[in-house]
């Protein structure tokens, strides 16, 4: 449960109507509604009673509403002391990949450093699928990596943007592409493939749904690797939209139509639970919560 869920909530409970406050909230009204019944579940009781007409607070919402109300102030009281708090130093060390580097951080980064000069940045590059496993250790303050598969209870996520996973070839060879029934055939296709991460995870599972023997032409670690790669004519790779627009590779490969749907993931920022308490860590939080797109807070 966090601040922003709060804040829909209290828009609802003002306005009484989804429609008006999914445009408060500049949300639609489908994440409106999933944020309502996320808190719903949390609380494990109703908090809306809703039908085609009306919308009203029900007694375990008039009480929500009450605690949401001074959980909120608190927030903005506290997140105010911190925007005006000049003092806070000491290093924060963030891990992420070359593409979060170059797409998703540098306006997060460049506002931090503004409102907090006295801290020192360390940024670590390397594999995003390493991303985790890094702040569990203990290396890293934060890290940018996919929302994992499976929860982790003792990580915090914030979610940044949502990307699709796609299947690219060199450009030019559409004709070569292994296609049965109008589909791309992995049966029979040299596929290069990171090592371990989420889109692997993933293709794994719809291969072995498949009941398909993958024909491995490549492992490589990180997804930027891949694209290389496949320029070079070694295989169909797999990879991040997001990665794919910012390479400097992306005009020499294609994206393939009528490949399997493996599902678009998101990214974001995590940290563990212990690190949030930390000042530092908190200020930078809750900048990405504002520079995160509405759809995904």
């Amino acid at each position: 449960m966090d601040i922003r869920e709060m804040e829909i909530f209290l828009s609802v409970a003002e306005l009484l109507h989804f429609g008006r406050a999914s445009q408060a909230c500049h949300l639609s009204p489908s994440a409106l509604t999933r944020t309502i019944q996320r808190l719903e579940e949390q609380v494990g009781q109703p908090l809306l009673l809703r039908d085609n007409r009306t919308v009203k607070l029900s007694t375990a919402g008039e009480k929500f509403r009450s605690y949401a109300r001074q959980t909120v102030l608190e927030w903005q009281s506290f997140s105010s002391q911190l925007r005006n708090d000049q003092s806070l130093n000491g290093t924060l060390s963030i891990y992420a990949s070359i593409t979060a580097v170059y797409s998703l951080l540098p306006h997060l980064l460049e506002a931090y450093r503004e409102a907090y000069p006295e801290v020192q940045l360390e940024l670590r590059t390397g594999a995003a699928e390493q991303a985790v496993d890094c702040l569990q250790s203990g290396e890293i303050d934060l890290a940018v990596a996919a929302l994992p598969d499976r929860h982790r209870s003792r990580i915090e996520f914030l979610p940044i943007t949502t990307t699709p996973l796609v299947f690219i070839a060199p450009r030019g060879n559409s004709a070569e592409l292994p296609i049965r029934n109008k589909r791309l055939d992995l049966s029979s296709a040299p596929l290069v493939l990171p090592q371990t991460g989420l889109s692997r995870r993933r293709l794994n599972k719809w291969l072995k749904e498949q009941r398909i023997t993958p024909n491995i032409a490549s492992e490589v670690s990180g997804n930027e690797a891949i694209i290389p790669m496949v320029r070079l004519g070694i295989g169909i790779g797999i990879v991040p939209l997001l990665v794919l627009e910012r390479s400097p590779f992306r005009d020499a490969v294609t994206v393939i139509q009528h490949a399997p749907q493996l599902g678009s993931y998101e990214v974001g920022l995590c940290t563990s639970k212990q690190n949030l308490q930390r000042p530092g860590v908190q200020a930078f939080w809750e900048l990405a919560r504002q520079h995160s797109s509405p759809e995904q807070r």
